[in-house]
Order: C-alpha cells, then structure tokens, then sequence
C-alpha cells in the first residue's frame, strides 16, 4: 500500500514538471512566431534639402516724381548712367537733364512757368492769372546724386509764388493815382490806332502785387490777325516797313514812362533801331511776341494797379494804389 502511494506521488509529480514545460514551450512559440509574423516597420525617408540658392541683387532705381499729382516723370539706373564708375560725367548728365526739364527742349515745354498777372474785369471780378513756378535745377541734381546709392523715389523741387497782393484790397487799388504818362498818336490811321487800343486794353486793370515780375508779352499775348491786329507801320531794322501789329510799342512805351516814375526794377528793356515820335529818344521800349520784352520787377513795397485810357488820338496809362498804399508806397529800388 505505501509503495503504491509513493508510485502515484511520484507519477504526480512528473506530470506537474511535464505540464509546467510545455506551457513554457508554448509560451515561447508565441514570442517566436510574434517577431516573425509581425515585421518591424521600416523609417521614413527624410527628404534631401534643396541648397538654397543666393539671391540677386535688385538694381538701384531711381523714380522722379511730380509732387502735385505723383505721376512718374522719369526713371533711371543710376549704374547705367555712369554712376559709381564716373560720377562727374554722371553729375553733369543730371545738371543737363534737370535744365532741360526746367526750361523745356524743343519737345517739351519746362515745369518752369512766368507769373500771369491777376485782371479786374468790367464787373469788378478778379480773373485769376497764374502762379510763378520755378523747378530749383541744383537741388533736384542734390537730390538725385544722393538717391543714386540707394534708388528710391524723389520728387521734383518745384517752389509756387502767387501774386503779392491781397485780394480783400483790391476794391481800394483804384483809389489814387501815384504815377501817370500820355502819349498822342494820328486817329485816322486806322490799323495803328486799332493795335493800340487792343493792347492798351490788354494791360487794362491788370493788378500787380509786390514783388511781382511784369512782362508786356506774356500779358498782352500774340499781336496777330487771330487776336485782331491789324497791318501798320512798325521799325525792323532801322526801316519802317509794313506789319500786323504796328503800334503795339506805343503802348509799351507809355507803359515805361509811368512806372518808371515809381522806380521800380527793370527785369527786360530794349530800344527800338530808330528814334521814334511818341516820346523823347530813349525813352521807348520795344517789344514783339517771342522777341524783346519790357518786363519789370515791382519794387515799390506796395501793390498797384495799371489803368489804361484810351480816347481820340491819346493814349494815357495810370499807375494807381489805395490811400493806405500811398502812404507807404516807396519810391526807389
């Protein structure tokens, strides 16, 4: 009985290490066939990098702009142009093309504008001139030569001058005469007669403030048949010849006789070839559209107003201001 028990316990204890062996086995199998049925998931590529490429430099340009309407009036390269490599030769290509935008070519006409006086009309109404413009031709080359290491945008220097007078005292300018001439000339010649009293009128209540630049030509304008003058006698080169507008000068030189006693600033003022009859030998101004001009710089320090006369075979020119101006008006330059 004790060694069938013992048997039995023995027999027990084996099949206890014989299970305990195959779990392992089984166990183990299971880790096996897990590496082998599951494979390992691969990296992803990185993408190689692009070398990155140096980028150009952007050439150095230069835009010129209008300051009233901010249009592009021109663009350069400066390198182009000489810049870096010959800056004298560079400066004096912008000092030329700066003069040429002032003044204007043969092209085109300049930024740089005369003043056109102010005008009373028959209704006592103020009809607007223009402004004096002036394009400063050494600053826009100061400031190109300064822009042209850097590019950029620059605008035009352009300085405006109105008329030196206020508009409030224009009702008084006729108040008082402070200078005056006549000269007389033949009725009956029709033509001359007729250019006088168009130009005459031309320069009729035209208000010229203080400071203010007068030019016969830009304000009486073309003398020709368009404007109605008419053929006259008029001096071309020591000669009396025939000539639409003949006469016109006796109105200028009247002009010049009664501002003359104000002492003001003569800007422009020619002779004529010959003596002529109206006034004393050097005492006439000539003056012909797009030729000579009579202009004259308003010294006085008062505004004034030129009133112009013109009867039966005598033409009279006022210079006149108000009360209060004749009381500081200054005689003299």
């Amino acid at each position: 009985m004790v060694k069938r028990t013992w048997f039995f316990s023995i027999l027990f204890i084996c099949s206890l290490i014989g299970g305990a062996g195959c779990t392992e086995k089984t166990a183990k199998d299971k880790t096996i066939e897990g590496n082998v049925t599951k494979p390992q998931k691969k990296p992803d590529k990185q993408p190689l990098e692009e070398p990155k490429k140096e980028e150009e430099p952007k050439p150095i340009v230069i835009h010129v702009l209008d300051p009233n309407t901010k249009d592009i009036i021109k663009s350069f390269l400066p390198v182009d142009m000489g810049f870096g490599t010959d800056n004298e030769t560079y400066k004096k290509e912008i000092e030329k093309w700066a003069k040429g935008l002032a003044r204007g070519t043969d092209q085109s006409p300049g930024f740089d504008q005369r003043m056109i006086l102010d005008k009373i009309d028959a209704n006592g109404q103020i009809i607007k001139g223009k402004p004096k413009i002036i394009l400063e031709e050494s600053e826009l080359v100061e400031k190109v030569m300064e822009a042209s290491a850097v590019g950029g945008d620059i605008e035009l220097p352009l300085y405006m001058t109105e008329s030196g007078y206020n508009q409030e005292d224009m009702a008084q300018l006729g108040e008082v005469a402070i200078a005056s001439f006549t000269t007389r000339f033949n009725s009956s010649v029709v033509g001359r007669s007729k250019n006088i009293e168009l130009s005459a009128e031309a320069i009729n209540n035209i208000i010229v403030g203080t400071g203010d630049v007068f030019s016969f030509n830009l304000t009486v304008g073309p003398s020709n048949s368009a404007h109605g003058y008419q053929i006259a006698k008029e001096i071309v080169n020591k000669k009396l010849v025939d000539g639409v507008g003949g006469g016109i000068c006796q109105t200028s030189s009247t002009l010049f006789n009664a501002v003359d006693q104000l002492g003001v600033s003569y800007v422009e003022k020619h002779h004529h070839s010959l003596s002529v009859g109206y006034v004393s030998p050097g005492r006439d101004a000539t003056v012909s559209y797009g030729g000579p001009d009579f202009q004259f710089k308003n010294t006085t320090g008062v505004p004034f107003l030129i009133k112009t006369i013109y009867g039966n075979g005598t033409l009279k020119i006022e210079v006149r201001t108000s009360l209060v101006y004749q009381k500081i008006f200054k005689k003299g330059n």
